[in-house]
């Protein structure tokens, strides 16, 4: 079946005419790239493209096809944004946020975006970082909070905002409560961390910085920061969150010296799949109520 990805595919090739740079403009890898080529090639019976000295060209069949492909996916935006102005409910804006977005922060980019587009519905669902590019790549979401750094496969992105942490630790370990703390000091106890898969490039970044500031506490790997506040009041780990309600008895709440490991957030969305946001006007202000949270 003819799908709006494969004239996607077909459109940024013609115009990119490179592998490469096509994948990007249309928010994929290299490899789905090519499939979703060979599966268009075979539906319409012809080659449509060929390697040349350095870039990709059409063949003939692929250059008589491409101005139909224009005009098909045109129609295809024109019903999108044609079904969104009639909806009686309005506009559906699908938020997705990391895990690692405090409740509060989350909570305010929600009623941003209720604000920012009129006469919304704003629906919201949690998941890795890895997961919501490739929803907001995908269109089943309309614009993600991710943890920053992340490939973002040609999606457009907004201004990295940091959140400050905190280390619940233990009070075993002898801080005081509230007193703000060096990495180095809390020690006896891993730290606890996410697993890499759900935000590969984050994840190593602060796993770099940790063994900068800590080189010999050692990491355990927890499902959710709720499990590694189970294991910091059990005594075994800390935890590092942006979120300031996250608490249990036996913890201790601490600033860490020089904020060595912030909350890295950034808004994604789609650049072609977003008629109703305007980036420069609308991703401001949503960008500036997580922060204000």
């Amino acid at each position: 079946m003819l799908t709006e990805r494969h004239l996607q595919i077909f459109i940024a090739l013609a115009e990119e005419q490179h592998f490469g740079d096509a994948a990007r403009a249309v928010g994929i890898t290299q490899p789905p790239l090519s499939q979703g080529l060979r599966r268009l090639e075979a539906l319409v019976g012809a080659k449509l493209s060929e390697r040349g000295q350095g870039r990709v060209e059409l063949t003939p069949a692929g250059a008589d096809l491409l101005p139909y492909a224009r005009r098909a996916l045109t129609s295809m935006e024109e019903l999108r944004q044609a079904a969104v102005s009639r909806d009686p409910e309005g506009p559906e804006i699908r938020l997705g946020l990391a895990p690692e977005v405090p409740p509060s922060a989350g909570a305010a980019v929600a009623a941003a975006c209720g604000a920012a587009i009129p006469g919304s519905r704003v629906t919201v669902v949690s998941a890795p970082t890895s997961s919501l590019v490739g929803q907001v790549s995908a269109g089943r979401l309309t614009l993600a909070a991710v943890l920053h750094p992340a490939v973002l496969d040609g999606l457009e992105a907004g201004p990295v905002t940091l959140l400050p942490t905190w280390a619940l630790a233990p009070k075993a370990l002898g801080a005081k409560d509230g007193e703000e703390v060096a990495l180095r000091r809390l020690t006896g106890v891993p730290i606890a961390v996410r697993p890499r898969a759900e935000a590969p490039a984050a994840r190593d970044l602060f796993l770099d910085t940790l063994a900068l500031h800590r080189p010999d506490g050692g990491t355990v790997v927890v499902t959710d920061e709720r499990a590694g506040l189970a294991m910091a009041a059990a005594g075994q780990a800390i935890v590092v969150t942006a979120d300031p309600s996250l608490t249990a008895p036996g913890v201790g709440r601490h600033r860490i010296v020089d904020n060595p490991l912030p909350v890295r957030l950034r808004l994604v969305w789609s650049r072609t799949r977003t008629p109703f946001l305007r980036p420069a006007d609308v991703m401001a202000r949503l960008t500036d109520a997580m922060v204000a949270s």
